[in-house]
């Protein structure tokens, strides 16, 4: 059974990513976390309440309660929606800050990935640049699926993962890729940039990993010639419909380039899809 974190603030692009990833597992068996934090006016102003302890107790009891009862009413309503006996729904009302809930949730909770909603016109923009996002990207150790705002669900028929690979075949994440492969009848298409420096043995070797790992499914490799990452996904996508991105974070390799490249942003204007971001390990 999955078990997915899934962090609402109850807009309507949270709302949406919730209803996409329901869509999304609607044969798996899962268990949705539906997380809503909060942090108390008094948090900010505790030299007001300094010495009136109970009326901090009364306004962390108002804000628990708010919380609580607006999640209940989320999963009232998407039960109805959405009826369906393989998948089930847990609330959260924490009063902490965001990313630190994800982090602790995901090892209390054992958490297989994370879905979250982006918000702005180009949807993969904020993804790349939104704070909470991004701290949420570099902080978990578990697989997150940013859904862009608007975004209508569609199957994941063709799955596009960007790739240098430097990665390990061991990571958890290839195996949510290779369930999505799976479940959906996908795709996957392997994207590498290649700007005048051939693959060395290791990458050749993880590159031969993988093309064993998927096997059973319909998969193929793709050279970008003489193109950085960004132009590559650029150029690919304007070629080819792709419904979901997939990504590897390396920390100082090719996709902490890609966040802070100015050419980022031309692709996010066009590019409004479902991205999916695998945390790396320690290659073995």
């Amino acid at each position: 059974m999955k078990r997915i974190l899934i962090p609402t603030d109850f807009s309507d692009n949270a709302i949406n990513a919730l209803h996409y990833v329901i869509h999304l597992m609607e044969n798996e068996r899962c268990t949705f976390f539906l997380l809503n934090t909060y942090t108390p006016t008094s948090l900010y102003t505790s030299t007001i309440y300094e010495y009136h302890t109970s009326l901090n107790i009364d306004l962390g009891e108002i804000y628990k309660n708010t919380s609580e009862h607006k999640l209940q009413r989320l999963i009232d309503d998407v039960t109805t929606t959405f009826s369906n006996d393989k998948h089930q729904f847990e609330k959260i009302a924490s009063c902490n800050m965001l990313v630190n809930e994800i982090v602790d949730l995901t090892e209390s909770k054992s958490i297989d990935f994370i879905v979250m909603g982006t918000q702005g016109a180009s949807g993969l923009k904020e993804i790349f640049i939104g704070s909470q996002t991004m701290h949420t990207i570099k902080k978990t150790t578990v697989p997150l699926l940013c859904v862009p705002k608007d975004f209508t669900y569609k199957d994941p028929k063709d799955i596009l993962f960007a790739t240098d690979y430097n990665l390990s075949i061991e990571n958890i994440g290839l195996s949510l890729v290779k369930n999505l492969c799976s479940i959906h009848h996908s795709r996957l298409i392997l994207l590498n940039a290649y700007y005048g420096v051939p693959l060395d043995e290791r990458q050749e070797e993880v590159k031969n990993q993988m093309d064993l790992y998927f096997k059973g499914n319909a998969h193929q490799f793709y050279i970008s010639d003489g193109m950085d990452v960004s132009e590559a996904l650029e150029d690919f996508q304007s070629k080819h419909r792709i419904d979901l991105l997939v990504m590897v974070h390396n920390k100082h390799s090719f996709f902490e380039n890609l966040l802070f490249t100015p050419v980022i942003n031309k692709i996010a204007h066009h590019t409004q899809i479902p991205f999916l971001v695998i945390p790396a390990i320690e290659k073995k």
